[in-house]
């Protein structure tokens, strides 16, 4: 009797934990917590309660998460108001990164001031995105300048940053760049990182950018609006990439890509079917690799299945989000930043 009890009681933690397992997010609650005369496309959180961002006209802030208050500064330089579409963070420092000519890099200063720590000018300097591997190493990537991708890489926290040469790196496309659509066209995974590009390419290295090759994809990049706008990792061998063609927001043609196999290959996925464009998708934490949010100023889709099959959930538009935990995440975009809470 005692081993038949036990045994129902097995299979009953088997059936809840696979019954926890296969619910999928049924709705979206959108809760502006944000809203001024500004273009937000990159956030990060710094740490469990601290959601921090920057954007256009200078503007850069934090988002407390429990109370939801906000507090903003405007960065200037010179006669400059830069627009920042790169942000990331360590435990000790918050860094944001400008887009055009001059190229400016602030990280967190004394007295609550930023400090200038990178710059750069010159025809073609545009910087899409950022990450870091940890509280010493870090990596920012811009668009094309003389014949290949702009990569900068800091290893002593962020206090300097040096620019690789081309010929430490793959031999570029004409033209090639990346989008900075959402601070999300690049991955940090252990020592590994992927860059997605406007070839369609994906920029890989798997010893914290020391050495590099280049991992080819079937996503649509044909004209100069096409290509990887965003990419996630779930570990270190499942990823996932979306973009399209934001001129052609409904094309949902050879626009989602996946890879099991830390992008040695990959594959079209759910081709020709929802979602059309999208600037930015993240996984689902917990979700062991099934859980997917995709989100552009078209709103916001999901997928249970590994990118298999979408649903919207809201039209709400956004360039850009994070997850908080498995069922929360923030939002940015035109005008404001929203909590985004997802119910089963």
């Amino acid at each position: 009797m005692r081993a038949i009890l036990s045994l129902f009681v097995a299979l009953l933690i088997i059936s809840c934990a696979e019954e926890r397992k296969e619910q999928p997010f049924q709705s979206v609650t959108v809760t502006p917590v944000f809203e001024d005369s500004v273009s937000i496309r990159a956030i990060t959180f710094l740490d469990g309660r601290t959601l921090a961002f920057a954007g256009s006209n200078g503007i850069y802030g934090t988002v407390d998460v429990n109370s939801n208050k906000v507090r903003t500064n405007t960065q200037y330089y010179d006669s400059i108001t830069p627009s920042f579409r790169a942000v990331g963070g360590t435990s000790e420092d918050f860094f944001m990164l400008s887009v055009e000519s001059p190229a400016l890099l602030y990280k967190t200063g004394e007295q609550g001031k930023m400090e200038l720590v990178y710059t750069e000018e010159g025809d073609g300097v545009f910087y899409d995105s950022m990450a870091f591997w940890n509280d010493l190493e870090g990596i920012a990537v811009g668009d094309s300048v003389g014949g290949c991708l702009s990569i900068i890489i800091t290893r002593d926290g962020g206090k300097t940053w040096t620019k690789l040469n081309c010929s430490d790196l793959p031999e570029g496309v004409d033209g090639e760049g990346a989008f900075a659509a959402s601070n999300s066209n690049i991955v940090t995974k252990g020592h590994k990182v992927w860059i997605g590009t406007t070839a369609g390419r994906v920029y890989f290295s798997g010893d914290k950018g020391m050495t590099w090759e280049i991992q080819q994809t079937p996503i649509v990049s044909d004209e100069s609006t096409q290509g990887i706008y965003s990419m996630d990792f779930f570990d270190e061998q499942v990823g996932f990439a979306i973009g399209g063609d934001y001129t052609q927001p409904e094309s949902n043609i050879a626009n989602k890509i996946k890879t099991t196999d830390g992008g040695q290959t990959w594959q079209l996925i759910a081709d020709g079917e929802e979602p059309g464009y999208k600037s930015c998708v993240q996984f689902v934490p917990n979700s062991e690799g099934q859980g997917l949010v995709a989100i552009g100023f078209t709103g916001i889709s999901y997928s249970s299945n590994g990118g298999e099959t979408w649903r919207e959930l809201s039209e709400a538009p956004f360039f850009t989000l994070r997850f908080l935990n498995d069922s929360t995440a923030y939002a940015a975009g035109s005008k404001r930043i929203a909590r985004l809470d997802f119910k089963k």
